[in-house]
């Protein structure tokens, strides 16, 4: 029966939820925001046809934006600060890094200067450096601040957090630039004194996950999974109202594929990602890691037409996804390396079979993402219902009998992370998991 594909790419349901969402204005991490999009996620899962719809609470560390500044000169520059930044000021001279890649902080004096980087890395570089790996170089290094400046024209200032999972607040002060105040900086102050400044107010905190669950009562199950929260500046509609949207789509579409289902599916809409994925360390730390078959966790769905999938080494995810392309005869991509930077991350780790499903883009680092620019016109219905058609096919394959998806050992994942130079950055950060 293929009724149900029209069904998919006739529905509403997932789109609507996107609307809500970005609707709501801030969906920061422990904020009345956050919560209200968790509860309203909840709702459109139970309305979609899935049981059990709840929230899990759970505390974390409270990060509320005050003002920021840097001031050179005469001059105060637009920016932002970077969320669990801490309540801190320097007033020092500015180091220009550019790419900031690791070699660029071993060759700079950087005891007591304002830090200055790029949130993209040059082609030529083997892999992608995040900004929390910049920002520790930072810290190592002796900086007394930290200046992101955006890649991306347009007068954005970029946000994304720091800390790490034993220190929430980071070290020292920390702002995000525009690409153009990025460029006045170094064209006119490198080397000399400027003031970053970022006000906070640091406070307990409660967050929220939202389970729900379709199929059979299997004690296996497969874990669909996105997350609900956003950062403070933006609709947050590509991270990640479209990935939530797809959680809600792809109940709706499953819902009336449920017989088919020979493996429970349980949908979890995680909070506080964007803060170090917490919400997914949370339920990673209660949930039994034996009994999930494979995750599909939707984090950068919808901005382009064809979806990309990491599969992180696992065979059996590729075949997987090689069986759907084959059999809608629709293009694809997959990813064998790994991928830390999402919901996925924290069960991946530890040899959980999972996906990071994202659509493919030219853009190095996030492009409109972490930026007030994240709205819900740059984004189709057309390309969330065409992936929620390829995605809920994948989820009922990898939940049938047939599908067998091997896990990893977690020494076979460390290995790979060394392999594929991810190791350093995540020892830096305070994200590697393993026993040295």
């Amino acid at each position: 029966m293929t009724d149900w594909i029209g069904d998919c790419f006739t529905s509403d349901a997932g789109w609507n939820h996107l609307e809500e969402l970005v609707d709501i204005g801030n969906r920061m991490a422990g904020s009345e925001g956050e919560r209200e999009a968790a509860e309203l996620t909840r709702d459109a899962l139970e309305a979609a046809g899935a049981r059990n719809a709840r929230l899990e609470t759970f505390d974390i560390q409270g990060w509320t934006r005050g003002d920021s500044a840097v001031r050179a000169g005469e001059a105060d520059l637009d920016c932002i600060a970077l969320p669990r930044s801490p309540d801190d000021a320097a007033t020092a001279p500015l180091v220009d890094l550019g790419y900031g890649l690791p070699e660029d902080f071993e060759a700079a004096d950087l005891e007591g200067k304002v830090a200055m980087v790029r949130s993209d890395i040059p082609d030529y570089y083997e892999r992608y450096i995040h900004r929390r790996e910049k920002y520790y170089h930072a810290v190592e290094h002796g900086a007394a601040a930290f200046v992101y400046r955006n890649h991306v024209e347009g007068c954005l200032p970029p946000t994304g957090s720091v800390g790490t999972e034993d220190d929430p607040i980071g070290e020292i002060p920390a702002v995000g630039v525009s690409s153009e105040v990025g460029a006045r900086l170094a064209r006119r102050y490198d080397g000399e004194e400027i003031e970053v400044r970022v006000d906070a107010d640091l406070h307990e905190a409660e967050s929220q996950n939202v389970h729900a669950e379709l199929g059979p009562d299997t004690d296996e199950c497969v874990l669909v999974t996105s997350h609900v929260d956003a950062h403070d500046i933006a609709e947050g509609a590509l991270d990640n109202g479209a990935g939530t949207a797809m959680v809600v789509e792809l109940a709706n579409a499953l819902a009336g594929r449920e017989d088919e289902l020979e493996t429970r599916v349980e949908f979890v809409a995680y909070g506080a990602e964007e803060v170090g994925l917490v919400g997914s360390a949370y339920h990673a730390d209660v949930a039994d890691h034996d009994a999930i078959k494979a995750i599909v966790n939707s984090d950068g769905v919808v901005g382009d037409r064809t979806l990309s999938l990491t599969t992180h080494g696992f065979d059996g995810l590729e075949s997987a996804v090689e069986a759907v392309a084959d059999r809608f005869d629709h293009p694809i991509e997959t990813v064998p390396k790994l991928g830390p930077h999402s919901d996925h991350w924290p069960f991946v780790q530890h040899g959980v079979p999972g996906y990071h499903v994202k659509s493919t883009s030219d853009e190095v680092g996030r492009g409109w993402g972490h930026t007030f620019a994240d709205t819900l016109e740059k984004l189709e219905k057309r390309n969330l219902r065409e992936q929620a058609i390829l995605l809920t096919e994948l989820v009922v394959d990898l939940a049938s009998d047939e599908r067998t998806v091997e896990p990893r050992e977690p020494e076979a994942i460390a290995a790979d992370l060394e392999e594929q130079g991810l190791a350093e950055g995540m020892r830096i950060t305070g994200d590697w998991p393993y026993d040295e």
